[in-house]
């Protein structure tokens, strides 16, 4: 039986136009989609190769009231939710949805860490998917944290997940920490800048070239926010936003002939923007 203890399982766009996001994820990621809607909630599956890699509902109307704006969050595997929770409250953090069953699914519950960057914590009730290999096509390949104290970030998912230190990199804009599940390596944090508003976490979708892949966002209503960045292994990043205000990122290859600007070349790890 797998374990999924402390890695990312789920991704999941919340928004506040549906058909809108739907098409604009399916032409910039070239994922497929499916219906999966219930009777008491409507609800798009996006698919790669006819596998589930992420989901997509409307952002719901007591998180808009709540100040919600529309954003991905990532779903994090463990063996207790309603232990987890306890551990994220008692441990400073804040919970936006109490552990909630999904019948014959999931128990899954939406929290915050103490500098209030926000994720979901789920437990399968039956054998769900394995986590797909990070450098798959269409799938997420790096989880990036933009918090206010790296260090003290650190202590916390440690606590929560068993994440691990792996490499650390020191750049003038500070220290870019990586760390790992299960003896992979699946992302970083680092303490953000003043200009980043808030802490959150950024999570990067696998495509093909990167340049195409921005253009694609621009065509298609979003913004490139920063990049293409060039990062340690060869590939490239971009930073961005969808129409309706979600950020997210993208990872892929350059033609080393390719027209058009090049950003600067970003520190070790996927950068501190």
């Amino acid at each position: 039986m797998v374990d999924y203890h402390g890695r990312f399982v789920w991704y999941e766009l919340l928004t506040t136009d549906v058909p809108a996001a739907k098409a604009f994820y399916t032409n910039v990621v070239g994922w497929g989609t499916q219906d999966a809607s219930t009777s008491g909630q409507a609800y798009t599956l996006f698919t790669v190769d006819k596998a589930f890699a992420s989901g997509l509902m409307s952002l719901p109307e007591e998180a808009k009231k709540a100040g919600a704006t529309p954003r991905w969050i990532g779903y994090v595997g463990v063996n207790d939710v309603d232990a987890t929770v306890d551990t994220v409250k008692r441990r400073g953090g804040a919970v936006h949805v109490p552990p909630t069953d999904v019948p014959n699914m999931s128990r899954f519950s939406v929290v915050a860490d103490p500098q209030t960057a926000s994720l979901a914590v789920i437990k399968w009730l039956k054998p769900g998917q394995p986590p797909a290999e990070q450098g798959k096509p269409g799938r997420v390949g790096w989880h990036e944290l933009f918090t206010t104290d790296w260090e003290k970030a650190f202590a916390f998912y440690g606590a929560l997940f068993g994440w691990q230190k792996a490499d650390a990199h020191a750049s003038p804009l500070g220290t870019y920490q990586l760390f790992s599940a299960a003896g992979q390596t699946i992302g970083g944090m680092f303490s953000k800048t003043p200009t980043v508003p808030a802490p959150f976490w950024l999570y990067y979708f696998n495509v093909g070239n990167i340049d195409v892949a921005a253009e694609r966002v621009r065509a298609s209503g979003g913004q490139v926010l920063e990049g293409p960045l060039e990062v340690p292994g060869g590939s490239w990043i971009v930073r961005c936003m969808d129409p309706q205000g979600a950020t997210f990122a993208l990872e892929g290859t350059r033609n080393p002939n390719a027209v058009g600007y090049f950003g600067r070349i970003a520190p070790p790890g996927r950068g501190v923007g």
